[in-house]
């Protein structure tokens, strides 16, 4: 990946090094770029970052091809590419896939996916999930395709500045249209893999909406302010509305199999070009209203 600037009059008369610092390159990335083959040109000469800039520069960083971890094991798995350049790709993951391997699902994640496409198609890469979903919650997951662009999504992460909602079904009558959940969510004392609602938990706030009250669910969107695990499972089955299809926090599966839990819009500025993204999937169990 490079990147390329044009050096405006008031970027001038500065050195290239803190320049570059308000790009967000950051002191490893330089590190990276010197010792790991990257390159970093002045009007096409490779300059130092003690450069004094000029009006008219054209500055250009090219980031040294990324070593992907030998831990993670490209596998030939379908999935769907909803969106790719250079920097970003937007995947949609499937109900039943981890995001990333775990020890109970070594193998078969989006993660080990993405590995095997990145190696068929000569993407020199290592893998940068920066939103993950969970193993049987489907929808939009962004993933970064270098380490710099990767530390940018980490910054918008901060400032909230990525955008998810999620789309759901749960059970029971809503006597309000829409609210706000807060309250700490933390591991339960009595398992590893659940969570729920403790005053010694960390801060979690969720926002919901009915979109349309059936009988004996609804049809709900949601969207966070904190991303804690299972938070959206958590504190719907606090409030009394567990997700359809999710057993383990009291949820029931006779209308459907599996959490009825997706990920279905996500909205960010590109961090490179920063043009506006929009992407939206309709979720798979709207087919059974």
């Amino acid at each position: 990946m490079s990147l390329t600037w044009q050096i405006a009059e008031h970027e001038a008369c500065q050195e290239l090094k803190q320049f570059l610092k308000m790009h967000h390159i950051s002191k490893r990335a330089l590190a990276d770029i010197k010792f790991r083959g990257g390159t970093i040109l002045v009007n096409g000469r490779e300059k130092t970052v003690r450069y004094v800039l000029r009006t008219g520069d054209e500055v250009s960083v090219i980031f040294p091809k990324e070593t992907p971890s030998r831990s993670l094991q490209p596998e030939n798995i379908p999935f769907e590419r909803v969106y790719e350049d250079e920097s970003v790709l937007v995947a949609n993951k499937p109900a039943s896939m981890n995001t990333i391997p775990s020890r109970e699902h070594p193998s078969g994640s989006l993660a080990n996916a993405v590995m095997g496409y990145y190696r068929e198609n000569g993407i020199e890469s290592a893998i940068h999930i920066v939103t993950r979903l969970d193993r049987n919650t489907s929808g939009l997951v962004l993933i970064a395709k270098n380490r710099y662009v990767h530390y940018l999504f980490s910054l918008m992460q901060q400032n909230r500045r990525i955008r998810r909602t999620y789309e759901a079904l749960a059970e029971g009558i809503f006597t309000e249209k829409s609210g706000t959940v807060e309250a700490p969510i933390g591991r339960k004392d009595t398992s590893i893999i659940e969570r729920e609602v403790r005053e010694d938990g960390q801060f979690a706030r969720t926002h919901f909406e009915v979109v349309r009250q059936y009988p004996a669910f609804a049809h709900v969107k949601l969207r966070l302010d904190t991303g804690r695990t299972h938070q959206i499972r958590v504190h719907l089955s606090y409030i009394g509305h567990p997700l359809v299809g999710d057993e383990l926090y009291g949820g029931s599966t006779a209308l459907y199999p599996r959490q009825a839990l997706h990920c279905s819009a996500l909205r960010f500025e590109h961090p490179v070009s920063g043009r506006e993204m929009s992407f939206h999937l309709e979720p798979p169990f709207l087919g059974i209203l």
